[in-house]
């Protein structure tokens, strides 16, 4: 029964792995989660992120995931975008990152699927001045923001989907 079970998630996730590039990190799928638990996806560092989610047990929402702010103090070296608005595709210089599947531990036929993308940028360190040190200036600063000049910074954006059968309920 539990053979029949697992192939028939494995036959449910391959037109989905069909389709996804090749990630930029490889992963096995998570542990089961329990319906109700916030659980960590992933964090990302250098985005001051984390992405969290929690199997509802709704069939009208059954998974919702969140991107969190670690700390308020942390300083983003890149942004966390929405997807939806961003829409990331590897012909707009994005690259997809990773593919996380965590599997219902009520219902194992269904699993939250969130693919990760990442958009780099050529992040160059400021030129040495005179003395040797690397420096910004708050007025040449806000005069390339107000031109629009400000130099590109990664970003990465997240989508979720839920793959599989429902379970009755």
């Amino acid at each position: 029964m539990r053979i029949a079970v697992a192939l028939f998630a494995v036959a449910l996730s391959l037109p989905a792995l069909a389709a996804d590039p090749t990630p930029e990190i490889q992963r096995p799928a998570a542990q089961p989660q329990a319906v109700g638990a916030v659980h960590t996806l992933r964090q990302i560092p250098e985005a001051c992120a984390r992405i969290e989610g929690q199997f509802t047990g709704q069939a009208a929402q059954p998974y919702k995931f969140a991107v969190v702010r670690t700390s308020p103090n942390c300083q983003a070296r890149a942004r966390f975008v929405d997807a939806a608005k961003a829409q990331p595709s590897l012909a707009a210089g994005w690259k997809f990152n990773d593919l996380i599947r965590v599997p219902s531990a009520a219902c194992p036929s269904q699993q939250a699927v969130v693919r990760v993308w990442r958009k780099p940028a050529d992040v160059a360190p400021p030129k040495l001045d005179a003395q040797g040190q690397a420096r910004l200036y708050l007025s040449d600063e806000k005069a390339k923001a107000a031109a629009r000049q400000l130099a590109a910074i990664p970003m990465f954006a997240a989508a979720m989907s839920v793959e599989g059968k429902a379970c009755g309920g």
